[in-house]
């Protein structure tokens, strides 16, 4: 398994993994282990990388099985959700820090291949990307869709993200959580 910051070549390859977990064209079957609800098109995933180096890939047979979208909150401000998140930051203290668009930045959408789940893949491309971050933002934000537990799992019981407060937005119900980007993991 190679660990690395996509390039424009990875584009392609990323969104054959997307597209097969997104929730507009996800198997029905499969919701139940986890889907990405954010939809992209290859013009953002090139300024992702561009701009931000923000798209982290797992690479096995040079197929990629795992994915971190992270970014500044500039980035993703043109999504409504992210814009009503935005709005809400300066009330949200974590780590002994009131939020800002300076100090936190946004984590996620994260997809993991069904065929590499449970074998550390989560774990190490999360610490990969913290990593990459941690250079730039002290804190890690994200949410997580209630209707999509085995995500909230994975990220709280796995990884050790604390949710920090619960909000609504366009009828789904979320979690809104939050991580120290100095402390890596223990793998």
């Amino acid at each position: 398994m190679k660990l690395k910051i996509a390039e424009i070549g990875d584009i392609d390859k990323v969104l054959k993994l997307h597209f097969k977990y997104q929730i507009d064209s996800i198997k029905e079957e499969d919701k139940k282990d986890g889907f990405v609800t954010t939809a992209f098109t290859k013009e953002q995933l090139k300024e992702l990388i561009e701009k931000e180096q923000g798209l982290f890939i797992a690479l096995k047979d040079d197929e990629v099985v795992a994915y971190v979208m992270s970014a500044s909150w500039q980035f993703w401000s043109a999504w409504p959700i992210f814009a009503f998140m935005i709005e809400d930051l300066h009330n949200i203290e974590y780590a002994g820090k009131k939020l800002s668009i300076d100090n936190s930045y946004q984590y996620g959408p994260v997809c993991v291949d069904k065929s590499v789940r449970g074998s550390g893949v989560l774990e190490a491309i999360f610490d990969f990307a913290r990593e990459q971050m941690s250079k730039k933002y002290p804190i890690l934000v994200t949410f997580i869709n209630k209707i999509n537990p085995r995500s909230f799992e994975a990220h709280t019981r796995k990884i050790g993200l604390e949710v920090v407060k619960e909000f609504s937005f366009n009828n789904n119900n979320y979690y809104e959580l939050a991580y120290d980007t100095s402390k890596a993991l223990k793998l």
